[in-house]
């Protein structure tokens, strides 16, 4: 996985039409830390432990994960988005945020996934509650990644897991228990993220 540039408007995005699976969650619940233990590399996402920080839309490409079913691409985009939630933004910071990344997720003909990353140890927030709405109203597709499971027990992680389907995820194609940190679940997102870039029916304007 490399990092592959960012962008601060959609006139920045890539116009490659490779299939795309969009990260998205609230300000530090470990967006970037996932994408590094994807990747299986430290530091190619920056992870700060100041929530905020991530304020342009990033792409990763990753290459060599084999053939599509119906023959078409053979890599992807991870797009980590920024979080929303930070209490500490301005009104203005927090409108652009909103506006650029609606602009992505609105229009975006190349996104095949959303993975919603959620803090397994919380209830989910205002903040998230409000983009379950928003992805299960435009139809989108996404699973819920109920990270920092290595914070709990593994009875309790079960139990916050099934909460978790019933609360944030119902419309959720699977609540998918992880760690960024003990590499939890990696292989089970993975798995998720190849059957919905390479597995589905794939139409792209390049």
């Amino acid at each position: 996985m490399t990092f592959s540039g960012s962008a601060s408007s959609s006139a920045q995005f890539p116009r490659d039409g490779l299939p795309e699976v969009a990260f998205l969650g609230r300000s530090n619940v470990g967006k970037s830390s996932l994408l590094n233990a994807l990747a299986g590399a430290k530091g190619l996402a920056r992870v700060s432990s100041s929530p905020g920080r991530t304020r342009l839309i990033n792409f990763f490409n990753v290459k060599g994960l084999g053939k599509s079913a119906h023959g078409g691409h053979s890599e992807l985009y991870l797009v980590d988005l920024p979080g929303y939630g930070y209490a500490k933004a301005s009104r203005s910071a927090r409108e652009e945020w909103e506006r650029l990344v609606n602009s992505y997720l609105e229009a975006r003909e190349t996104l095949q996934l959303c993975v919603f990353i959620v803090d397994a140890r919380h209830e989910p927030s205002e903040g998230d509650q409000t983009l379950r709405t928003w992805l299960d109203h435009h139809g989108h597709p996404y699973v819920v990644a109920a990270n920092k499971m290595d914070k709990m027990g593994r009875d309790q992680g079960r139990r916050r897991a099934r909460s978790l389907g019933e609360t944030i995820g119902p419309c959720a194609e699977a609540v998918v228990p992880v760690s960024a940190t003990k590499g939890t679940g990696i292989g089970e997102l993975w798995n998720h993220i190849r059957a919905a870039a390479f597995d589905r029916p794939f139409e792209a304007s390049v």
